[in-house]
């Protein structure tokens, strides 16, 4: 016997999310899959928010601070990051979700999810061409910073637990990591 399974587009996933289809379920779109998310608890929830707001504060009106919202991706994905620092393109957003290119940086927070964060995630965001790439891992409370791009992989990876960060679109931005992991 054989499996057929069915690739989705972003067009189909809007149709279909316009339909109604999806009303009762979490799902993203990653590579053309439609992935079940999983619930959120209330320590990445408390993350996700906090992180949030102590970023917006610092960046003002510099960037988009986007909390658990989709973005568009080339490889027919839309994933929907904890954290999505973009550009302030205001109204323009009616028509589409960040680009790869509003995208200054992406955050995960990650617990139940952290194999995924740091593999499947990491490598699409990659491709994608997202500059940099953050997982806050709530297991172990740390930092994991991913940067410099190059042939679709990041190619530097960071572990920080305390210190100052500097993101590589606001290198005049200091970020506390431990702001981050309280």
């Amino acid at each position: 016997m054989t499996l057929a399974t069915y690739r989705w587009t972003v067009k189909n996933y809007h149709q279909a999310i316009d339909a109604g289809l999806f009303a009762d379920e979490a799902v993203e779109l990653l590579r053309g899959n439609l992935v079940v998310m999983s619930p959120e608890r209330e320590p990445h929830a408390y993350y996700t928010r906090s992180i949030g707001q102590y970023l917006q504060r610092l960046l003002g009106q510099r960037a988009l601070v986007s909390e658990a919202h989709p973005i568009t991706l080339p490889n027919n994905s839309e994933p929907e990051p904890d954290v999505a620092i973009a550009q302030p393109l205001g109204r323009e957003y009616l028509e589409h979700h960040p680009y790869p290119g509003n995208i200054f940086w992406l955050i995960e927070c990650s617990q139940a999810t952290l194999t995924k964060d740091l593999t499947e995630k990491k490598d699409l965001y990659a491709e994608a061409g997202i500059k940099e790439y953050w997982v806050i891992d709530l297991q172990h409370h740390q930092l994991i910073v991913f940067k410099d791009l190059q042939n679709g992989s990041y190619t530097t990876e960071k572990t920080l637990t305390a210190g100052i960060i500097s993101p590589l679109s606001f290198p005049d931005l200091p970020v506390s990591v431990e702001k981050l992991l309280q």
